[in-house]
């Protein structure tokens, strides 16, 4: 069979945002292919778009993207430097674009691989309209990057946060006490349901469901009329709550309130983020990194890659920005969760 055709280009990667499990089987995806599919050369920039602002940057070698398929975080480091952040009049604060757009030129780069998420993929899709060739990476554990049906980093949350559900049962029952977890998600309910379906939970609460706090009461107290001796609530983090309260400590309050029943909160946190990528996320991040440098080879820019119908594909980046992939109302998830009795404590 033919080699492809070599193409002498160079391509940077840069990691952005919150850090997830699946970034460097992604980076590896992206490397690996390059260099030996299309003898391209890799640069990798530290620390996010801050590493472009102060051209920091080294050039990757296979045998640097060797063993880090399985690791966490991410061997380029990240931050959250948004180089076309506003102040509060709508003026731009600083000449970042600019300084990027010089050191992408000084630096010699083809192509810009970033590896984020909703953040990064508007601040890529700025990038290309300033003339940059650019490519998007979608990862987050929060699975909220428009225009795809999975961003790598979910799959390795889900298993994790159920994990922690699974665990609760026990304490649970033991003392027959309402236990609520809350799971990170921002403005998207898709980890809270889909590890809250994966680890029985009874009550879910996501920001796309309004919810009354009286209807999740009242479901619980008719749990334990029941001889139900314990309940599990799983709440998503950015449910609609007070200031100054976390969702999990707003929720055990309320329930406590309205039904005297022991209730206890857990706030997982970080540990959502961490650690080794699930088979089917490193599979995923694979395949995203290499599908990359495939449009990198046809020049194809502009664009971020996306898994849509199980295809892997792409759209452009102008689609991508400002916009959140939330879980429809709708959703046959919710529909066969409420079938099995689970409250979304809106009716």
């Amino acid at each position: 069979m033919a080699k492809s055709k070599k193409i002498l280009k160079k391509i940077g990667i840069l990691t952005a945002g919150g850090d997830c499990p699946g970034i460097n089987a992604a980076i590896r995806g992206v490397g690996k292919t390059a260099i030996t599919e299309y003898g391209m050369e890799v640069y990798g920039i530290s620390s996010g778009f801050l590493g472009l602002i102060e051209k920091d940057f080294t050039r990757l070698e296979e045998n640097h993207l060797s063993g880090i398929l399985t690791f966490g975080g991410t061997i380029l480091g990240t931050s959250r430097e948004k180089p076309y952040k506003k102040d509060s009049a709508g003026s731009q604060k600083t000449d970042k674009p600019k300084q990027i757009k010089k050191n992408y030129q000084e630096m010699g780069l083809d192509a810009l691989v970033c590896i984020g998420g909703n953040g990064t993929m508007r601040t890529a899709a700025m990038l290309a309209e300033e003339g940059l060739n650019v490519i998007g990476l979608p990862k987050t554990i929060d699975n909220d990057v428009f225009g795809t049906d999975l961003t790598f980093g979910f799959d390795s949350a889900v298993w994790i946060a159920t994990d922690a559900i699974d665990r609760l049962h026990t304490t649970a029952n033991s003392h027959k006490r309402i236990m609520v977890i809350e799971l990170m998600g921002h403005h998207a309910g898709w980890l809270a349901l889909y590890s809250g379906i994966a680890g029985g939970g009874d009550v879910i609460l996501i920001p796309e469901i309004p919810f009354k706090e009286e209807v999740v009461a009242n479901y619980l107290l008719k749990r334990a009329m029941n001889k139900k001796p314990y309940s599990i609530v799983v709440v998503a983090e950015g449910i609609n709550k007070p200031k100054g309260i976390s969702a999990a400590n707003h929720i055990s309050q309320s329930i406590q309130k309205y039904t005297g029943l022991e209730t206890r909160e857990t706030i997982l946190g970080y540990i959502q983020r961490g650690g080794s990528p699930s088979p089917m996320d490193r599979i995923l991040a694979t395949r995203y990194g290499a599908h990359a440098v495939e449009l990198i080879a046809a020049g194809k820019f502009g664009n971020m890659v996306a898994s849509i119908n199980g295809k892997i594909t792409s759209i452009p980046l102008s689609e991508v920005g400002n916009k959140l992939k939330l879980v429809p109302a709708d959703s046959p998830l919710i529909e066969k969760a409420r079938k099995m009795g689970i409250s979304f404590g809106d009716r």
